[in-house]
């Protein structure tokens, strides 16, 4: 599904070149549950930002599908990106001037959904989160764990090839981190591929296998308690 090869970032700044990522290979498997984790700027979520196409590499090749995203222009990922995958950020990334039901409905307006089936998919997804009596709420009158829902629900909404998550638990307490990681599991059998970043181990072992990261290199492959 997910090809990178010899992935390098880097920013410049005059004549220097600030790298945060060096030569990452990877391959990602249809189906596949992926933890990616190191110390704090070890380039993680650098890496699944350029795997979600919100960023460019400055070298190397990234194929997903067979599709070459690094000869893409900015326009074609993002269609690519809004068509393919959705993401999951820790601070959860909701509108905050949007309804949930607004929020659930976005993603649809950017695929052009017509009316109808949209209104058909989003009460799909309030009802298979259980979050019915909260599609009229602002995502302020939420609790964490109530936005995180919603955050996920948003991106399952476009029924994607591919969930990446950012420390998806991070501000969530441990009971509602769990029901996140269950539900990633659950969808996760249910075929969707998820790459997330972490630095719970706990987390790490709802996946199939581990890449660790350190000042830009990829240094080492485990797999994971359910790999």
């Amino acid at each position: 599904m997910i090809r990178l090869r010899d992935i390098t970032r880097y920013y410049t700044n005059g004549f220097v070149k600030t790298f945060v990522l060096r030569g990452v290979r990877l391959d990602v498997a249809e189906g596949e549950f992926l933890t990616i984790m190191g110390p704090s700027g070890a380039g993680k979520s650098t890496l699944l930002h350029i795997l979600g196409m919100l960023d460019a590499t400055s070298e190397g090749e990234y194929y997903f599908h067979d599709i070459p995203v690094h000869e893409l222009t900015e326009r074609r990922r993002t269609e690519l990106h809004q068509q393919n995958i959705g993401f999951v950020f820790q601070s959860y990334h909701l509108i905050d001037d949007l309804t949930v039901y607004e929020n659930l409905e976005t993603p649809l307006l950017y695929k052009k959904v017509k009316a109808a089936e949209r209104k058909s998919l989003v009460a799909d997804m309030l009802d298979r989160f259980g979050i019915v009596a909260k599609k009229d709420l602002f995502p302020a009158q939420l609790s964490g764990g109530q936005q995180q829902l919603v955050a996920v629900a948003r991106a399952m909404i476009i029924h994607p090839r591919l969930i990446l998550a950012d420390e998806p638990t991070g501000n969530l307490n441990s009971k509602q981190g769990e029901e996140i990681m269950a539900l990633f599991r659950e969808l996760n059998r249910a075929g969707t591929t998820i790459i997330q970043v972490t630095h719970s181990e706990k987390n790490a072992a709802y996946s199939h296998r581990i890449i660790h990261l350190c000042d830009g290199w990829v240094t080492g492959h485990q797999l994971a308690a359910s790999g």
